[in-house]
């Protein structure tokens, strides 16, 4: 019994992890379209990628081969197991899940944003924490946004690195992980790293897992749809995801963080 536990601890960890492979892209696409700076169903985002997005990418090849294994995770596993959670769970119920978990994260955005020496925007971060884990009971309703118009502030030490000249390196698709650059996704380790304390809520390693799957289950849950609907629209997925990666990047930049020239 206990192998067969930890085996299904094992696969639960798997399924969460793999979640993180559309995770990146859709967080890129769905933020990158609220923000009204990409409208990735104009013809003219099309026509104008090739002059706005210079990528360096050595590594395409193996990018692809991981892109396309990342896909398939995508829709033989994540989209049915999302599907069914979708159906079970009202819209408003996983709304509750995703602002709690974006709560958590509150900490260490502000960190980074001290980091980076945008005082203001730590002022906002952790009047958000506060206001959210009081009024809105542990982070499960966000008043800070919704009743005192305390947007979410994005930072990560992706974002801090950057900030300190620190250049991308190149692009890459990680297995069950998604777009990222070799900055980004180291500073993606360290922030997880932060971020452990708060999801240590039980020694049993099955739990912990089930506990990450549900919230990036839900995540993708909230945004079905999307990476498909792109995907369609796109005569190479690759290019245009990718493209849409460092979309979002570049209104994180020209709106949040002002990199120096890379």
């Amino acid at each position: 019994m206990q192998i067969l536990a930890r085996t299904s601890g094992f696969l639960a960890l798997l399924s969460c992890l793999a979640a993180l492979a559309l995770v990146q892209v859709n967080a890129a696409v769905v933020h990158a379209a609220d923000s009204g700076d990409v409208d990735f169903l104009s013809d003219a985002y099309y026509d104008e990628e090739p002059e706005t997005i210079s990528v360096y990418d050595p590594l395409e090849p193996m990018n692809r081969a991981i892109f396309t294994f990342n896909d398939r995770a995508y829709f033989w596993v994540l989209k049915p197991v999302a599907t069914g959670y979708a159906h079970v769970l009202p819209w408003e119920v996983r709304g509750c899940v995703s602002n709690f978990f974006n709560n958590l994260q509150e900490p260490v955005r502000f960190v980074n944003c001290l980091l980076q020496a945008r005082f203001s925007d730590a002022g906002r971060v952790l009047a958000r924490f506060l206001i959210n884990s009081t009024g809105g009971v542990f982070g499960l309703a966000d008043p800070a946004t919704r009743d005192l118009d305390i947007p979410p502030v994005d930072a990560s030490l992706g974002q801090t690195l950057g900030r300190w000249g620190i250049g991308d390196g190149f692009y890459l698709v990680m297995p069950l992980f998604g777009s990222t650059t070799l900055r980004d996704f180291s500073g993606t380790v360290v922030d997880a790293l932060a971020m452990t304390p708060y999801y240590s809520w039980s020694d049993d390693f099955v739990v912990n897992a089930g506990i990450y799957a549900e919230k990036e289950v839900n995540k993708i849950s909230l945004h079905l749809g999307e990476y498909e609907d792109l995907k369609e629209l796109s005569f190479d997925p690759y290019i245009s995801l990718r493209n849409a990666y460092f979309q979002h990047r570049m209104r994180l930049r020209d709106k949040d963080v002002p990199f120096p020239d890379e």
